[in-house]
Formats: C-alpha cells, sequence, structure tokens
C-alpha cells in the first residue's frame, strides 16, 4: 500500500488562551483509515482525546450530521465533551462562509447539537480564533446508583463529612460519578491511588469520579474540578461537566437555567473555563448545556 498522509489540527479547548485548556487534535479528513490505525494515531498524539472527521455528501450532512469518531490513548469513546466542542468549532472555522449558526456532530453516542456564537462577524473565519463560542447540547441525563460517603472518603484519602452532597452516577453520554467536596483546598490537595479508584468503580456503570467544589458569591456560582484518568489528570471534562450540570440542578445547587462557571485544571497549569447549565422541568433535568472557547495552536500531517 502507498503511503497516505492526513492532515491535522491542534487545538486548546475550553480557553482563549493558547497552551491552557484542554488540547485536542482533530483529523480533518478521515477517510482510508482503519480502527487500529486510528487508534495508533491517537496514541502517537498522546493527548486525552484526539478525533476523527468523515466527510460525506453535504445532503447526507445536512440530514445526519458530521461524522466524527473520538478516541483515547487507550480506547474508542461514543462521546466525549471537549473533543465534541472543539471538532465543531474547527467545522465551523473551516466553513467558507460559516453562516449556520449551529452544526450536529454525529457520534457513536447519537447526534450532538453545537450553536455558535461570534463576537464579531470575523471571528472564527479560517482558524479557530478562541473568539467564537460554542454550546453543545448533550443528552438529558440518566441518574445512576449513589454510593456510600464513607466508602468514597476512604478511596480517596479524605473526611466523609467533607462530602456533604449524594454521589451519585450521572450520564449524558458517558457514565461519571460525581463527587461533591465543600472544601476547595481539599479538592486541590487530593491524592489517592487511582489504580485503587479504578478497583472501587470497576464494578460500577460509571467511568470515572469527576470531583467537584461548588461555592456561590453573592449572586453567582462557580464550581472548580478535577477528574483524574489513566494514570493522570484531565485539564478540562466537557462529558462529566454536562453531568455535574445536572447534578447540581437535580440536588438544588444550581437554579434552572443558572449559567455555572467550572473551573478545571489549576492544579496542573492548564486552566480551563467550562460554562455549564441545565433546565429543571418538574421531576427531571433535560436542556443540558455545555458551552466554552477554542484557539488553535498548531497544524501538521502525519505520513503512514
Amino acid at each position: 500500500m502507498p503511503d497516505r498522509t492526513y492532515e491535522f489540527v491542534q487545538l486548546d479547548v475550553f480557553t482563549q488562551t493558547p497552551l491552557t485548556g484542554n488540547p485536542l487534535a482533530v483529523f480533518t479528513d478521515a477517510r482510508g483509515l482503519s480502527d487500529d490505525e486510528m487508534q495508533a494515531l491517537a496514541r502517537e498524539m498522546n493527548l486525552s482525546e484526539t478525533t476523527f472527521v468523515f466527510p460525506r455528501d453535504p445532503a447526507i450532512e445536512a440530514k445526519e450530521g458530521k461524522k466524527v469518531r473520538i478516541f483515547t490513548v487507550a480506547e474508542e469513546l461514543p462521546f466525549a465533551g471537549h473533543p465534541t466542542l472543539g471538532t465543531a468549532l474547527y467545522l465551523y472555522a473551516s466553513e467558507p462562509a460559516p453562516d449556520s449558526k449551529e452544526i450536529t456532530l454525529d457520534l457513536k453516542a447519537g447526534k450532538i447539537p453545537v450553536r455558535f456564537t461570534a463576537k464579531s462577524e470575523t471571528a472564527g473565519r479560517k482558524r479557530v480564533d478562541g473568539q467564537v463560542f460554542g454550546e453543545m447540547r448533550q443528552r438529558d441525563p440518566e441518574f445512576g446508583v449513589t454510593f456510600s460517603r464513607e466508602e468514597v472518603a476512604r478511596v480517596i484519602g479524605i473526611a466523609a463529612d467533607e462530602i456533604p452532597w449524594p454521589i451519585q452516577i450521572v450520564s449524558t453520554g458517558l457514565p461519571f460519578a460525581i463527587v461533591g467536596i465543600s472544601n476547595q483546598k481539599t479538592l486541590a490537595n487530593l491524592n489517592f491511588s487511582h489504580a485503587q479508584a479504578a478497583e472501587f468503580l470497576k464494578n460500577s456503570e460509571a467511568k470515572f469520579f469527576y470531583f467537584l467544589c461548588p461555592q456561590r458569591q453573592e449572586d453567582r456560582l462557580e464550581a472548580r474540578a478535577r477528574m483524574f484518568f489513566y494514570g493522570g489528570e484531565d485539564p478540562a471534562t466537557g462529558s462529566a461537566a454536562g453531568c455535574a450540570a445536572s447534578w447540581m440542578v437535580q440536588n438544588g445547587i444550581a437554579n434552572s437555567d443558572e449559567q455555572v462557571l467550572i473551573r478545571q485544571g489549576v492544579e496542573m497549569r492548564r486552566p480551563s473555563e467550562i460554562h455549564v447549565r441545565a433546565t429543571r422541568d418538574g421531576q427531571r433535568v433535560t436542556n443540558v448545556r455545555v458551552g466554552g472557547y477554542a484557539v488553535e495552536v498548531l497544524r501538521g500531517t502525519v505520513t503512514i
């Protein structure tokens, strides 16, 4: 087989400042790549996620959306937040004249629409420049089992009374165990065995823990967050942020449709800002939205 060359763009997502936020590699035309090759390229990129865009006939894309697949260094995911947002912002910027205010991504988990608000008429033209706000609507949340505070506190090495809210599995496409911690210093100093945490979660539906410290200051609710996975830490986890928004509304921490700023990645010097909100409709939580900015940092090609 002759050599094949594939172009990619690397973005920093959930930030307007290069070299912060969560890095993402986007292979802009992945037609011809096998599953094994995509997994190998994701390992080569060595980022938390890499996405692969499969262009289709415009009539099909208008009906079904842009086909995108998401890989971590270890596996393919049906859904992930910062790859969805970053890829959508790239697709918006790459349109000859991005008049559309919305792009739908056709993912393994289903269709995810992303809406855009540009700061000016020229914002986001030709390259992702940190001047276009994208907001995805995630699937309605599914609330799963709750865990014992004492057991989780033992696993992560903190006092049980520092977890004042229910610890519950929530999924808007990828399941997380949401752990609300009352003290920001405790969150910043978390230090536990990731193997032990993985062992604890392995027989549950949750993929990972998502640690959240919500604090209301005057009329504004903000939260600090951390997420550890694959032996490392994630600078920004958009899929978990949607779960966290649902969990905050469900537990009365956030009001219905109140926009909450989640700051993640601070401890690892990759500060990220994730804007989340969700609607309380009677006993249901719906209309989960997760938004932010992205900025392009490099372009390249890979020959295989």
